[in-house]
C-alpha cells in the first residue's frame, strides 16, 4: 500500500460514505474532506466532519500505519496538533495529541471501493515496465488526453518561466536583456547550453547594445569571451577579431573567465558553437530591437522568417578558425529555429502576456504548428500510442515523463486517474 494512493481515496472519496466508523465505533459523517496541502503539514486542511454527531474543523492526516505518525515525528510539531482524524490503511497504535487526547482514527481498508483498489494493485504492480501505465497508455479516451496534454503543457511552461520571471527581477525589468540571456542559452543547444548561458551573463548587455551596429565587434565580445580567440591564427580574420576583443574588453573593463569552456566533440559542424555564437551575433545586427519583435508575431511561419539569418562572410566557407571548408551559407536550419522557438521565445512570450495581461493564445497555435520532437523519450511514447503530433503534445509527453512517471505519480496523473476509475 502507498500513503499517494490513501490520499487519493480520501480526496475523491473513493470508499463507502455511509455508516463510516472511528476505531473506537465512533460514527464518523464527512461534510468536507478537506483541501490537500502541496507543502509540509498535515495532508489536508481545513476539512469538516461529524464525530458522533459533534462537527469537527481542522485537518486531516494520511498514513498507511497508524505508527508512522511516529515514525515520521509528528508528535513533536506543532502543525499537526489541529489535526481531528488520522486516516489509515492499517491501525496498529493509539496516537496521542500533546494535551494526551487521543485522535480519532479512520481504518480505510475496511471501506475502499473494492474496484479502484483492484485497479490500482493492476498499476502498481508492474515495477519492470518503462511507465506503469504502458499497457493501457493507449486505451485513455483521446479528449482525456488532449486536455491532460495541454494541461501539462502550460505546468511545464509555468516552470520554465520561474528563471525568467526571476531575472527580470534581477535586472529591473530589462526585457531585451532577459531575452538576449534565454536566446544564448537555447542557442548553445543541449550540449553547450551551459557555457553558452555563462557566457551571456559575463558582460554587461549594456556593452553588447553600444556595439550592436558593428557586426564584427559582436563577434569579437562573444568569441572572445568564450575563450575562442586564446590561439594565435593564420588567418587574418580571427586575428582582426582578437585585436576587437581586447580594444572592447579594454574599453568596457570586462571580466574575463577561463573557466567557459565550448565543446565541439560528437557535435556535427553546423552546430559547433562558433557557428551558432556567429548566427547570434549576426540575429542581433540584423534586428536592433529582438525583444520587441518578437512579442508582436504570433504566426509560425513568422517566426522563421525572422530567425532566417546566417553569418558573417568568414563563416560561409569555415566552421572553425583554423581550417577553411567547402563554401556554404550557414542559415539557421528549420528544425534549430523550433528548438529556439520552444526553449526561449514561448517562455518569454508567456511571462510577457502574464505580465500584461495578454492572451495566451496564440502560443497554443505556435506549438501546435511546430512539428513533434524526436527522441528517446517520444519515441517510446509514441510506440504506446502515436499521439505526438506538434511540439506541444512532445513537450507535454516530457513533463509527464520527467514529473510524474518518473516519479510514479500515478495518482496526480490524469491516465492513473482514469485507470484507476476504470469500471467503477
Amino acid at each position: 500500500m502507498q500513503e499517494d494512493f490513501l490520499q487519493y481515496v480520501w480526496q475523491h472519496k473513493k470508499f463507502a460514505p455511509i455508516a463510516l466508523q472511528t476505531t473506537d465505533n465512533q460514527c464518523i459523517v464527512i461534510k468536507s474532506v478537506g483541501y490537500p496541502n502541496e507543502n509540509s503539514g498535515p495532508d489536508f486542511f481545513n476539512a469538516q466532519l461529524y464525530i458522533d454527531d459533534q462537527l469537527w474543523a481542522g485537518n486531516v492526516e494520511i498514513h498507511v500505519k497508524s505508527s508512522d505518525w511516529y515514525v515520521h515525528h509528528h508528535e513533536t510539531n506543532s502543525a499537526y496538533d489541529n489535526v481531528i482524524l488520522h486516516v489509515v490503511w492499517e491501525h496498529n497504535i493509539e496516537i496521542f495529541r500533546p494535551n494526551n487526547t487521543k485522535i480519532p482514527t479512520l481504518e480505510l481498508k475496511k471501506y475502499v471501493n473494492t474496484i479502484v483498489l483492484h485497479n490500482f494493485k493492476a498499476l502498481k504492480h508492474s515495477n519492470n515496465r518503462w511507465i506503469h501505465c504502458e499497457k493501457d497508455f493507449k486505451s485513455i479516451e483521446k479528449f482525456q488526453m488532449d486536455n491532460w496534454l495541454e494541461r501539462l503543457y502550460f505546468e511545464r511552461l509555468e516552470r520554465k518561466s520561474k528563471p525568467v520571471e526571476q531575472l527580470l527581477q534581477k535586472t529591473n525589468h530589462d526585457w531585451e536583456a532577459v531575452l538576449f540571456l534565454q536566446l544564448a542559452r537555447a542557442f548553445g543547444s543541449k550540449v553547450n547550453s551551459e557555457a553558452f548561458w555563462q557566457l551571456a551573463k559575463s558582460f554587461p548587455f549594456s556593452v553588447f547594445r553600444k556595439i550592436q551596429h558593428n557586426l564584427i565587434d559582436l563577434e569579437a565580445l562573444l568569441f572572445g569571451q568564450s575563450n575562442l580567440l586564446n590561439t594565435a591564427f593564420e588567418d587574418n580574420y580571427p586575428n582582426q577579431l582578437l585585436e576587437r576583443y581586447q580594444f572592447i574588453k579594454h574599453k568596457y573593463t570586462l571580466n574575463h573567465s577561463r573557466s567557459i569552456g565550448m565543446q565541439f566533440f560528437r557535435l556535427r559542424p553546423p552546430n559547433f558553437p562558433t557557428i551558432r555564437l556567429a548566427q547570434l551575433a549576426q540575429l542581433y545586427h540584423t534586428n536592433k530591437t529582438v525583444f520587441s519583435q518578437l512579442m508582436t508575431l504570433e504566426r509560425y511561419d513568422d517566426f522563421h522568417l525572422f530567425f532566417d539569418c546566417g553569418t558573417s562572410a568568414f563563416w560561409d566557407t569555415h566552421y572553425t578558425f583554423e581550417k577553411s571548408s567547402k563554401k556554404r551559407s550557414k542559415q539557421m536550419s528549420r528544425s534549430f529555429i523550433d528548438i529556439i522557438i520552444i526553449n526561449a521565445v514561448i517562455p518569454m512570450k508567456y511571462v510577457h502576456n502574464k505580465a500584461f495581461d495578454l492572451s495566451q493564445d496564440s502560443l497554443l497555435s505556435i506549438l501546435r504548428s511546430i512539428p513533434s520532437e524526436q527522441n528517446s523519450i517520444i519515441r517510446q511514447f509514441q510506440k504506446l500510442s502515436p499521439i505526438s503530433k506538434s511540439a506541444l503534445e512532445s513537450q507535454a509527453l516530457l513533463e509527464l515523463k520527467s514529473h510524474y512517471c518518473d516519479f510514479r505519480y500515478c495518482m496526480q496523473c490524469a491516465i492513473g486517474s482514469a485507470l484507476l476509475n476504470r469500471n467503477v
